[in-house]
């Protein structure tokens, strides 16, 4: 049967891509059809129709609230077509919200597969991201040989809600190698060293990092299409700081980069790639 896909925005776009040159039909649903009308896939009309044809589900949205939607609207996932079936959700979620998702799929008869991914839309289309998953095992067992062909490095939380703290755990590593990073090349630049000269030496010394790598032409170029948006981090980091907040656990590092990705959301730069933060130290 054909995969079903719901979210195609700039990571879905990669993945679904890939999935394609690895032999796979896929069936999409996104709320805007015309944003997906020339990329040569089936489009469904409603996230229901995607069940007739497809036994398993991806999701790919921006946050909690955008998944509860696809599940709960009117014709969404989350009726007796789908029993039987899977979900595998990609989307970053509230650490809370996926115990809700979980819970409400499996109580409908049908699998749920918890399954954040690291990495953005250049390791995507190489099948190189990183996923990690949280759920029943079996699920994951059943589903790994698909997350195989556009993940490389794959993990399994089996506790639910694992995969998605983890996943914040994560950006706030990236949130801050890429403001730091950004910072130490502006200041380069204001000694009097070119930019790409610095990101050289940075890239062999001290700012060594696979944000850097996948960053550093961004910055020279100063490109900053996105694949993986200020909006996206901001609301990652600030996931992560409720998440802190519940634990009662102070978070010393996270507090300045989700201000300074914030910083960027106000000034109408929140579709921008994060790496657009090279604009606040520029200016």
């Amino acid at each position: 049967m054909s995969i079903g896909f719901i979210g195609l925005g700039n990571l879905g776009k990669a993945i679904t891509t890939r999935l394609k040159e690895m032999g796979e039909e896929i069936v999409v649903y996104n709320r805007t059809k015309s944003k997906v009308a020339d990329l040569g896939y089936e489009i469904a009309n409603t996230p229901k129709d995607l069940l007739s044809k497809c036994d398993v589900v991806f999701l790919c949205l921006f946050d909690s609230p955008a998944v509860e939607n696809i599940l709960n609207m009117e014709n969404g996932l989350l009726c007796d077509e789908l029993k039987g079936k899977t979900i595998i959700d990609l989307s970053t979620n509230h650490y809370e919200d996926v115990l809700k998702f979980h819970e409400a799929v499996e109580k409908i008869g049908a699998k749920y597969l918890e399954n954040p991914v690291f990495g953005s839309v250049a390791p995507a289309l190489i099948g190189a991201l990183t996923l990690v998953a949280s759920g029943k095992k079996e699920v994951f067992e059943e589903v790994k040989p698909l997350l195989e062909k556009f993940g490389k490095e794959i993990f399994f939380l089996e506790k639910q809600g694992s995969a998605t703290k983890m996943k914040l755990i994560n950006n706030l590593c990236l949130g801050s190698f890429m403001a730091t990073i950004a910072e130490c090349t502006s200041l380069a630049e204001d000694c009097s060293i070119p930019k790409e000269k610095a990101l050289d030496i940075l890239g062999v010394g001290g700012g060594t990092s696979l944000v850097l790598n996948a960053k550093k032409q961004k910055l020279i170029n100063e490109d900053f299409s996105a694949h993986f948006s200020n909006d996206a981090i901001n609301k990652d980091l600030h996931l992560l700081q409720d998440l802190a907040y519940s634990m009662n656990k102070p978070l010393y590092s996270a507090a300045m980069p989700k201000e300074l990705f914030s910083k960027m959301k106000m000034m109408g730069n929140g579709d921008e790639d994060f790496s657009s933060i090279y604009k606040l130290f520029k200016s």
